[in-house]
């Protein structure tokens, strides 16, 4: 794309650090990690970072058969931070059928079939039971169709499943629709939920750290899995007013296809679209302020983007990962990553990596162990996902 120039109107996040701005200015500032251990099967520990409440959240009636974590994780976002008004007011504006939906997700509701295979119905019977909601939640497509029908809206609606990339691909999606004027606003999300099926699954690539994660450091030892949902209402500016605030100016996506998990290791993808999101912004190196690292805390990840930020001329600009804090919460990565740039730059504030006690020897990267307070006008969201589908977003903050 060239020429972005998307506003980001009103945005929430709940994760970890807890539900809200609020509570994640207050995780950003502290440093804290939220990340608790957890034991799988096999005695193997890690890290989870998990969002209280899930359980207590009641789904309207109406919704029912779309009652999952991931659905109630979605909605206990779009019932924060006022968003849920904020939408509505649009909605009377511009008319649900001018304003889209776009989600990004990597789980979806994967959680209630493994729960179904479980269950003592599936023990006696041998098959899921005829009536079971596939469509409403483990379907890919379940998220969005939920929170389209939550909030009325009545335009495009669709969901992003690349990985890790998966939200942040989702605000590049939302930005052709405001661009084309198939929409007049989108509401952007990302929403992904704790489930076995993840958990295992990256035990058994051997991807999962044996206690918590340390990004960029020289002892990491692997990733530790988070769930979150958050949400951005965005527009053109000419729908939002001449204001300031948070705007997405450029995006770059690549698809280097190097391995199904490993990153291509000269960081081909990775630089890739960095490169194109500043090209996409009009930005040199030296105009970016911060770095949000996509920083799995892997063996390999972590060092393909510190290869790819240095052939960039990006070594010098501070960077710091928060999946040491949050853990890496997939699908929703990306959005968490707008969330705390967003709040960084409303708060004067670099958010520092959790967990890392000292970087590297062999990287080159500024990381910042710890936050300080600092002026982010201009800033680069990384999020790297499976498969060398990779999404770096360009955001600008305006007084």
């Amino acid at each position: 794309m060239m020429g972005i120039d998307i506003a980001i109107h009103r945005y929430t996040l709940t994760s970890a650090f807890g539900r809200g701005l609020a509570a994640t200015r207050a995780g950003l500032m502290g440093g804290r990690s939220m990340l608790a251990t957890h034991v799988l099967e096999d005695g193997f520990p890690c890290a989870i970072g998990r969002v209280p409440g899930i359980e207590d959240v009641v789904v309207p009636e109406r919704l029912a058969r779309y009652d999952c974590r991931n659905n109630r994780l979605a909605q206990l976002a779009l019932e924060t931070d006022g968003f849920g008004d904020a939408v509505a007011a649009v909605i009377r504006e511009v008319g649900a059928g001018r304003v889209g939906v776009v989600i990004g997700t990597s789980t979806s509701g994967i959680a209630t079939t493994e729960a179904a295979y479980r269950s003592a119905a599936f023990a006696k019977e041998g098959t899921l039971a005829a009536d079971f909601p596939y469509r409403e939640t483990h379907n890919v497509f379940s998220c969005a169709d939920f929170v389209r029908r939550y909030l009325g809206a009545q335009g495009p609606a669709l969901v992003v499943s690349t990985a890790c990339s998966s939200s942040a691909k989702a605000f590049v999606a939302a930005a052709r629709l405001v661009a084309s004027r198939t929409c007049r606003a989108v509401i952007v999300g990302g929403v992904d939920s704790l489930c076995d099926t993840t958990l295992y699954g990256f035990h058994s690539l051997g991807l999962l750290s044996r206690g918590h994660p340390r990004p960029f450091s020289a002892d990491r030892d692997g990733i530790g899995i988070g769930e979150a949902a958050g949400f951005a209402l965005v527009g053109s500016p000419e729908l939002f007013g001449a204001r300031g605030g948070l705007h997405l100016v450029g995006a770059g996506e690549s698809a280097d296809a190097y391995h199904m998990t490993a990153p291509h290791p000269e960081a081909l993808g990775a630089r890739e679209a960095i490169a194109a999101a500043l090209r996409d912004a009009a930005w040199g190196p030296g105009d970016v302020d911060y770095v949000h690292l996509h920083g799995t805390g892997t063996l390999h990840n972590d060092a393909a983007e510190d290869r790819g930020l240095a052939r960039l001329g990006l070594a010098t600009t501070p960077a710091g990962s928060t999946k040491g804090a949050v853990g890496h919460t997939l699908g929703a990565a990306g959005m968490c990553g707008v969330a705390f740039v967003g709040q960084g730059m409303d708060a004067g504030f670099m958010p520092g990596t959790a967990n890392t006690l000292a970087r590297d020897p062999a990287f080159h990267s500024d990381l910042l162990l710890a936050g300080r307070p600092g002026v982010i006008r201009r800033a680069l969201v990384n999020t790297f996902g499976f498969g060398g589908s990779n999404c770096s977003l360009a955001l600008e903050w305006r007084p």
